[in-house]
């Protein structure tokens, strides 16, 4: 009677857990439509369908010898992408968590949704949604897409942050670099400069920094909010990337790592790495 006793109660635990997982998974695919739906909503054609050599005249040296690394003459411009990334996320002092992630991409205007799932412990994942759409920021952290344990609302400064984001890493696509589109370049030195990207009132600034190999080594911000204690406080940031390959005839890293500039050194908090690539193309 004890044995099958217990193998009852299991049976509920179980079914109850799977009954929870399905509730969760529900309802954050349903936010996640909400996001997409957001997303192609505001989603219009390029102001050029090809990249031509010729639009990198004027750009600044290092610019234009990138794009002239990672793209070809008659490259089609991107539309839209997903990328499939996995690696770990600080949560707290010294301790990294796994996680991996589905990153949906809109080219024009910017948005992105990155829908990730973060390995807290076996069996037992936080699902995380950082996105921008429509010249808003979106932020939601719930335990098995239920409990909300992280969240916030829509602000000037999320939606800074997010375009932030979203310029940092267009070197994943990077015809999104080309100058148009809300994009400008200007010069800071001869391995250095400074892109602009403004989409309808919000605005994103970010230094790129070129290695002796002529792609993106390093972007980054002086001033990015960052939220401590619920209050966005400027803080200088940065991204580094690396193992550049070859996607779709274009030349993208598929490492990253970021980190924020504290006073007592810098603070990596993201570090991850592109397992699988897919875009669009205007036609």
């Amino acid at each position: 009677m004890w044995i099958v006793w217990t193998a009852g109660v299991v049976a509920v635990v179980v079914a109850v857990a799977g009954a929870v997982l399905a509730v969760g998974a529900i309802r954050w695919r349903a936010e996640g439509r909400a996001v997409a739906e957001a997303m192609a909503s505001a989603r219009r054609a390029p102001s050029s369908l090809t990249h031509a050599t010729a639009r990198l005249d004027g750009l600044p040296a290092p610019v234009r010898r990138y794009l002239s690394l990672v793209l070809t003459d008659g490259q089609p411009v991107i539309t839209a992408a997903r990328l499939t990334q996995e690696g770990e996320f600080l949560i707290d002092a010294g301790r990294w968590v796994p996680f991996t992630a589905a990153h949906q991409v809109i080219a024009t205007p910017p948005a992105f949704d990155w829908d990730a799932r973060m390995s807290m412990a076996p069996g037992l994942s936080v699902f995380v949604r950082d996105a921008y759409a429509g010249g808003e920021g979106r932020l939601r952290a719930a335990v098995l897409g239920l409990w909300t344990v992280a969240a916030e609302d829509n602000s000037p400064e999320l939606a800074e942050g997010e375009l932030l984001r979203y310029l940092a890493e267009a070197v994943w696509y990077p015809t999104v670099l080309l100058p148009g589109d809300g994009l400008t370049w200007e010069a800071v030195d001869g391995a250095t400069a400074r892109a602009r990207l403004v989409d309808g009132e919000v605005a994103a600034e970010l230094e790129f920094r070129f290695g002796a190999d002529g792609l993106v080594a390093e972007v980054s911000a002086g001033s990015r909010p960052r939220m401590v204690d619920g209050v966005a406080v400027r803080t200088p940031w940065r991204g580094r990337f690396g193992d550049y390959r070859t996607e779709a005839g274009m030349q993208v890293p598929h490492t990253a790592e970021v980190e924020w500039i504290l006073p007592e050194g810098p603070q990596p908090y993201w570090r991850g790495r592109i397992v699988a690539a897919d875009y669009d193309f205007a036609r």
